[in-house]
C-alpha cells in the first residue's frame, strides 16, 4: 500500500481558560488550574447551519442567536456531549 492515500483520525484541539484566583483570608494568591473547554470536529451541516444561524442573529440584532452560530461553526456548542448511560435489559 505505498501509493494510497490513508485517512487519518482527526484529534480535536482543546483550549485552555484561565480561572480567578482563589479568595480566601488564609491563602495568598495562587493562580488555578486552567480548564479545558472540549471541542468536536464540526461537519459541514454544521457550518452552514452555523452560518445561517449567525446572520440571523446578526439581521434581528440577537447576540446570542449569533454567538450560538458561532460556537456551532466551532464545534463548541457542546452537541455530542450529553450522552445518557445506556441500559442492558
Amino acid at each position: 500500500m505505498p501509493f494510497t492515500t490513508h485517512r487519518r483520525h482527526h484529534h480535536t484541539t482543546t483550549t485552555t481558560t484561565a480561572r480567578p484566583y482563589r479568595r480566601s483570608i488564609f491563602s495568598r494568591r495562587t493562580p488555578r488550574t486552567p480548564r479545558v473547554h472540549h471541542q468536536r470536529k464540526p461537519t459541514l451541516k454544521d457550518k452552514v447551519s452555523g452560518a445561517l444561524l449567525k446572520l440571523r442573529g446578526s439581521l434581528t440584532r440577537r447576540p446570542g442567536v449569533k454567538a450560538a452560530g458561532t460556537r456551532r461553526m466551532r464545534g463548541t456548542d457542546g452537541r455530542g456531549s450529553h450522552n445518557r448511560r445506556r441500559r442492558f435489559l
